[in-house]
């Protein structure tokens, strides 16, 4: 798959979430602008949002990662995608789903789409308070 036809992803939060987490991607994984734009909802009304949003559309195929479900994000995400073959919205994200987003992104949207709602959801645990750890407690 060419660059052009690579995935593109549009991190679209509220507040200044959005710039943090493309950030670690970055530190994390070297990949830059090129995979994830980010969006921030700041002091935007609904119609400078979503003229944010179309402003960095293109024809390509795009995957709109929003912070949650409902709110001005999703629902400018929901506007944005009326084409299902060649965007998608993916809600809820959290980190890992970032990661794995930049390392697969020439994947079939159909395909990544589902690849990474698993990822998302296998990565929300919590921590076993039987479980036995290695790491020796901190004096103190």
């Amino acid at each position: 798959m060419s660059d052009a036809e690579l995935v593109r992803g549009i991190l679209l939060t509220h507040g200044s979430m959005c710039h943090g987490m493309i950030d670690a991607v970055r530190r994390i994984t070297g990949v830059g602008d090129e995979a994830l734009i980010g969006i921030s909802n700041d002091g935007k009304n609904p119609e400078a949002l979503l003229q944010a949003v179309r402003e960095v559309t293109d024809d390509g195929p795009i995957l709109i990662f929003t912070d949650m479900p409902s709110g001005s994000c999703a629902i400018t995400a929901r506007f944005v995608c009326t084409d299902p073959s060649n965007r998608s919205v993916l809600f809820g994200t959290n980190l890992p789903i970032l990661l794995d987003f930049v390392f697969h992104r020439h994947l079939p949207l159909d395909q990544l789409v589902s690849r990474l709602e698993s990822r998302g959801r296998a990565s929300i645990r919590s921590l076993d308070p039987t479980a036995q750890h290695a790491d020796r407690p901190l004096p103190g």
